[in-house]
């Protein structure tokens, strides 16, 4: 996938970096869209592993585990898949296998798989285990079980640095009311004992990082495929009593629609990786991949349309770009100029589409660009725009809710602009209403 992740400085990127879009399209090197979602990451030697379901099906219902390889964090290439249907058994294809997560066991030398093993109604919610002799296996399926007979569904698993690597389950129980942290026996194929609970959380998608001897637990709540805003909490052990919840992101945004999967440590920050999930195109669901910084002092998500990432230093850069308010664009048809404090400068452009459209002249470099669009969508549903450069074909851009009229959200395109002045017409052509358009910000990495 040609994108890049995180740096503390904010500058300007060369044009021919290889950049992280959240909410775009990520493509593996071969051109085929990434399916990884749910995803879990590991690092053997110099070579990242991405593991995470394949919803290409637009379905649930198992498919494979995907395993991608990259030596950047960047560009990834996908391998063999790690884990795939047994037919009568709990991961079967007409079974549910979610949230796949591998870490290394070093007293049998192999790398141990864990995920949320189910139904297809998400009755039995029990955890699986597989096994294999390499990252990408293929894994061994070795059972799935209710891990000291309680429920799990969203999961994960963290190893901290001890000297026994001890490794713990990280999982939703008892109808997602209760969370709760058991430890794994020295094989990682089983727990031994319920070290911790977070009665009456009802929290889902976990993550954990270790930070200067503080734990620090990520979760969303529980709505569904529906974002919500994800929490933080805090603890000296991992047996002992988590601070209460405080909000990754601004609450409004809920967590720039997207729901926690994986928290990766990285110098003195970290890297968010979500899911955004369409229900009803499973396999279209994009990552958001952001920057989280303890600038603060604690942690919280740095909105990003387009950034780099800098491994060997730890550090993330976020790209600048030229903002363009959408009501000094030209407004024809039915579209309307709104006013409101949410908005850019007050105001935007309403009612796009039916009718209505606005186009708004950018500078470009003669090249392929990144352009994010930052609207409003009060609906409960996705809408969606035409775009179209100079006069030419249009290319229709998903919109999903922003969960409320004033809350502004951005989604990318990428667009080929000549050198010098460009033309972007926004909503002409579509006979559905597009969302409200506040501004346009264009940038030059590719």
């Amino acid at each position: 996938m040609r994108f890049s992740l995180l740096a503390l400085p904010v500058i300007s990127l060369v044009a021919q970096a290889a950049v992280i879009v959240p909410g775009a399209t990520w493509t593996d090197t071969s051109g085929n869209v990434i399916q990884a979602h749910g995803g879990g990451f590991l690092k053997v030697g110099s070579t990242f592993y991405w593991f995470g379901e394949d919803k290409a099906a637009n379905s649930a219902l198992f498919s494979a585990v995907s395993c991608y390889t990259s030596t950047d964090m960047t560009t990834w290439a996908r391998q063999n898949n790690a884990l795939t249907p047994i037919s009568g058994t709990m991961i079967s294809t007409s079974n549910i296998v979610e949230r796949p997560k591998v870490i290394f066991n070093k007293v049998n030398s192999e790398y141990v798989m864990w995920f949320h093993s189910d139904t297809s109604n998400y009755g039995a919610a029990q955890v699986g285990v597989a096994t294999a002799k390499t990252p990408c296996g293929p894994y061994t399926y070795k059972g799935s079980f209710s891990p000291l007979g309680a429920e799990s569904r969203d999961m994960s698993i963290f190893q901290d640095d001890d000297a026994a690597q001890t490794a713990y389950l990280l999982y939703a129980s008892d109808n997602n009311q209760n969370f709760k942290i058991s430890r794994l026996d020295a094989n990682y194929y089983n727990v031994t004992a319920q070290v911790n609970v977070l009665t009456a959380s009802t929290l889902e998608a976990p993550g954990m990082l270790k930070r200067n001897g503080v734990y620090y637990l990520f979760a969303s709540h529980t709505s569904g495929w529906d974002p919500n805003p994800n929490r933080w909490f805090t603890a000296s052990s991992i047996s002992a009593t988590f601070s209460a919840q405080e909000d990754l992101a601004p609450e409004p945004v809920r967590t720039y629609f997207s729901q926690n999967a994986f928290d990766m440590a990285l110098g003195t920050n970290a890297v968010y990786m979500g899911d955004r999930w369409r229900p009803d195109l499973l396999g279209s669901s994009r990552y958001i991949w952001l920057p989280m910084s303890w600038a603060s002092g604690s942690p919280q998500l740095v909105w990003a349309d387009v950034w780099t990432l800098n491994i060997a230093a730890g550090t993330y850069t976020v790209a600048t770009g030229t903002a363009y308010e959408a009501e000094n664009g030209v407004v024809s048809g039915s579209a309307t100029i709104p006013a409101d404090p949410s908005f850019s400068g007050g105001k935007a452009v309403g009612f796009l589409g039916n009718g209505g459209s606005v186009t708004i002249t950018v500078q470009g470099i003669g090249a392929a660009q990144w352009v994010s669009l930052y609207y409003a969508n009060g609906d409960s549903t996705w809408r969606n725009t035409t775009v179209s450069v100079n006069g030419g074909a249009s290319v229709l851009v998903d919109q999903p809710d922003t969960g409320g009229s004033h809350v502004i959200l951005s989604v990318p395109v990428k667009l080929t602009l000549k050198s010098g002045s460009n033309t972007i017409t926004f909503g002409a052509g579509q006979t559905t209403f597009a969302a409200d358009l506040d501004k346009i910000i264009v940038y030059t990495a590719s």
